[in-house]
């Protein structure tokens, strides 16, 4: 009889990205498809439910800077994860989740494998509240993406984008506690504060936090786009600097407020951050805003259509302003694949490099 361990062929095949506290304790625990095992051969795991998912962003750009233009094909997320639920906890679990992008360090061309998020998630460790211990989600980047800026497939948050705030990474190293109920949420989190790929130095450790009060009581829930839900966060990161990005001190703190609102026609976000303590790049403040416009309002035969737009305005206390203008149009082709043309200006000083980019964002 043939045996195939199947938690080794789940390292080698893996995948999701998105948020992971708040689901029922039926959705945690069952595989997005079920599989019937041919006769003849036997599974084995030592976890109750595997459960396996993927994100990829593939693109053709075109790049148009100082008269020089370039076009390509891109792939630049292409995650593969795997998630390990407990059979006597059944909505605690391990997750590992590879990434490949190309690295300069090698051939150039390459995609080469790195671990994005590894951590054990333990789900009511206090009332209401789970905890990721690892290679963990920082508080707010992963939170803005699911309500507030839907299109990471085109560009970064505000405070991620390099052209925007350029302040913090989606995971690091350390322990994030997340909190759920109707009208409040949070992430309370300690971490080595270099992130995911920054060299750690371990002189010092940053807290980071976000705290949101869900206006409409959404808060237990994912947010979909045919929800209606309001928000509003407050967030940021504090400590010392781990990644040469603190001022001549050593120290690190910004923060941020962001509200979002949404209905089953369209969605308006805005925010403000402030770097007090930071590197002279960073140390600075900016404000940005964004909007989805979904085509059903006007037809439904359009239902598959958005329109969107975001304009980011960041300036450096010590350096020229940066501006950033995106546009875009997308296509929902399935509930797996979105088709998205978009157009992005990036402003600083006499730096005005322009983005055309045709992109397929597939979710498995």
């Amino acid at each position: 009889m043939k045996k195939i361990l199947l938690s080794v062929a789940v390292s080698a095949s893996v995948a999701v990205a998105g948020g992971d506290t708040g689901s029922s304790a039926q959705s945690a625990v069952q595989p997005l498809v079920q599989t019937q095992v041919p006769a003849g051969v036997t599974v084995k795991s030592g976890a109750a439910v595997l459960k396996f998912n993927g994100t990829h962003y593939i693109h053709y750009q075109r790049f148009s800077q100082h008269r020089n233009t370039t076009s390509k094909f891109t792939l630049d997320r292409n995650y593969l994860q795997v998630k390990a639920y407990f059979a006597d906890a059944p909505k605690s679990y391990m997750r590992v989740t590879l990434d490949a992008k190309q690295n300069s360090n090698f051939d150039n061309g390459s995609l080469d494998v790195r671990v994005k998020y590894a951590y054990l998630y333990l789900n009511n460790i206090m009332p209401f509240t789970g905890v990721e211990i690892g290679l963990a989600h920082t508080p707010w980047l992963d939170f803005e993406e699911h309500h507030g800026w839907k299109y990471r497939v085109v560009s970064e948050t505000f405070s991620e984008q390099k052209n925007g705030g350029h302040l913090q990474t989606s995971s690091d190293y350390g322990v994030n506690f997340k909190t759920k109920t109707d009208y409040f949420s949070s992430e309370l989190g300690v971490f080595n504060g270099a992130g995911y790929h920054g060299v750690e130095d371990g002189n010092g450790l940053r807290a980071a936090w976000r705290l949101t009060g869900h206006l409409l009581g959404t808060g237990k829930g994912h947010a979909h786009s045919n929800d209606t839900y309001a928000d509003v966060s407050f967030f940021g990161q504090y400590g010392q600097d781990e990644s040469k990005v603190g001022n001549k001190d050593g120290d690190y703190s910004w923060y941020g407020v962001h509200a979002v609102y949404n209905q089953p026609e369209f969605l308006l976000a805005a925010q403000y951050i402030k770097a007090d303590k930071a590197d002279v790049t960073r140390q600075g403040d900016g404000w940005s805003v964004n909007g989805e416009f979904r085509l059903k309002t006007i037809s439904d035969s359009m239902n598959a259509w958005n329109v969107f737009a975001r304009y980011d305005d960041y300036t450096p206390d010590q350096e020229k302003e940066k501006q950033t203008t995106i546009a875009g149009i997308g296509y929902k082709y399935n509930k797996y694949v979105q088709f998205i043309a978009s157009y992005e200006d990036m402003k600083q000083g006499n730096s005005d490099p322009k983005k055309y980019l045709l992109s397929a964002e597939v979710n498995w």
